[in-house]
């Protein structure tokens, strides 16, 4: 039985599956993983691939989630992307990494914060 937080963090990738869509980004994949690290999702933005990690709080009485982005998650990001580039033949290719932060609210939309470029490794 999936635990309160894991089902937390799958709402608020569907959310953030949604938000990107409608901004017309194509989902290639979610949660991909290697022994670095996961990525929520990935998508690609014309001719970019677009490493996207979600966080998702209920409040924000301990910090934003995008404040919950550590340096240590960052480089394990970047580390995780190359190694997903490498793999599909995009080593060298233009790609970044995004993050969609969610606060989602008792009564209402979540509210969502995207951070384009979010973490400076990225590629031109």
């Amino acid at each position: 039985m999936p635990s309160p937080r894991s089902k937390l963090g799958a709402q608020g990738e569907r959310i953030a599956g949604a938000h990107l869509e409608s901004l017309g980004l194509v989902i290639e994949t979610r949660n991909f993983r290697t022994r670095f690290g996961e990525i929520d999702i990935v998508a690609r933005d014309g001719v970019a691939t677009v490493f996207v990690e979600v966080r998702t709080k209920r409040s924000t009485a301990y910090g934003t989630p995008e404040e919950s982005l550590t340096p240590r998650k960052q480089a394990r990001l970047v580390r995780t992307a190359q190694q997903y580039l490498a793999e599909h033949g995009r080593a060298g290719s233009s790609w970044r990494v995004d993050l969609v932060a969610i606060t989602l609210q008792p009564d209402g939309p979540a509210h969502i914060v995207h951070v384009e470029s979010a973490v400076e490794a990225s590629g031109e």
